[in-house]
């Protein structure tokens, strides 16, 4: 009998073990998670991009506030691949405790239209945190594009039907949809030239292979001030504070046109309110830290303060707008 009674206990530590290691078990695991005390131990913010772009970069700014702020590494973990969406699935099915979270970008929206077999629903599968930042886009032609308006390239264009291409970082990118976008609204007939990202694309447009294109801002900018590109608008409903002078689509005749380029913050579905307050509370008051305010000044960003609620339906809005724009234009992806 006494046997019996050390093999029970010799079962019964060993299942407390196996559970303890499953993270099942223990107070210290649960208290760990507690949402009230977060964040204990360090939190990785998944990327679906290569670091140095720029969802990379203002990941990275906002990974240091928090890191700062809230007392452990928030630490920026590039996890490119399929449109960003091998990033996107990962946290999507991440554990909701705050401690894996996702910088998205609106490629996302995009990507939710344009995937058939996409895995994820931004509106079902994750928490919204709060907006990180917000790009214009801009639409530059090469020097030798005898356009200095959009109305002016407008005109070109139907002068040279079928003769003209604009380039893009990737088909289905924020930069073909606003290529596809700007079709729609003038029923332009121009052929789509896509690129394994900006810079190629850039180089083709510098040289006159491919005659305009819309691009960030931050890469784009650089070129227009040496001179190699002009500008013609801006993407966004209201001027940039980088380019004032430079009109907007709408300010230009294209209504409705305001396309932009943002980033922020996500958490799987499920995360506790008083996580996902906690980390847009210090996102919102990074924006008005000088240092911030000057290195979104470089990027061309602008900040923007939303509520979870604002940035949530702000997706929802993005989702819904952007699917209409990749029918229209026949792309998909498997």
């Amino acid at each position: 009998m006494q046997k019996n009674s050390h093999t029970i206990t010799r079962r019964t530590t060993a299942l407390a073990m196996a559970l303890a290691a499953t993270g099942l078990l223990t107070n210290s695991a649960r208290a760990a998670d507690d949402p009230n005390k977060y964040p204990q131990r360090q939190v990785r913010i998944i990327v679906g991009f290569s670091a140095g772009g720029t969802t990379d970069v203002v990941a990275r700014i906002m990974a240091k506030e928090l890191t700062a702020a809230l007392g452990q590494t928030f630490v920026v973990d590039n996890r490119p691949g399929a449109g960003s969406n091998i990033a996107t699935e990962t946290v999507a099915h991440a554990a909701p405790d705050g401690y894996t979270l996702l910088f998205v970008a609106v490629t996302s929206a995009i990507n939710q239209t344009l995937y058939t077999n996409v895995k994820f629903d931004l509106n079902r599968d994750f928490t919204p945190v709060a907006l990180g930042a917000k790009v214009p886009n801009v639409l530059v032609v090469n020097p030798g594009v005898p356009a200095k308006t959009v109305q002016e390239l407008i005109d070109y264009v139907k002068a040279n039907e079928g003769k003209v291409s604009y380039a893009s970082s990737g088909s289905g990118t924020s930069i073909h949809m606003a290529g596809e976008l700007f079709k729609m609204r003038t029923g332009l007939n121009t052929q789509h030239i896509p690129y394994k990202g900006s810079a190629p694309a850039m180089v083709d447009l510098i040289g006159g292979r491919v005659q305009y294109m819309f691009d960030n801002m931050p890469s784009a900018w650089p070129h227009v001030m040496d001179g190699k590109l002009r500008a013609l608008a801006v993407t966004t409903a209201t001027r940039s504070p980088t380019a004032p002078d430079l009109p907007t689509m709408e300010e230009s005749g294209i209504k409705p046109f305001d396309v932009t380029s943002w980033f922020g913050m996500l958490a799987p579905a499920g995360t506790p309110p008083e996580i996902v307050n906690k980390i847009n509370a210090v996102m919102n008051k990074a924006f008005d830290k000088p240092e911030v305010q000057q290195a979104y000044a470089k990027l061309g960003a602008v900040a923007e303060k939303t509520t979870p609620q604002q940035f949530g339906a702000f997706i929802k809005s993005e989702v819904a707008n952007w699917a209409p724009v990749v029918k229209t234009s026949g792309a998909t992806v498997d």
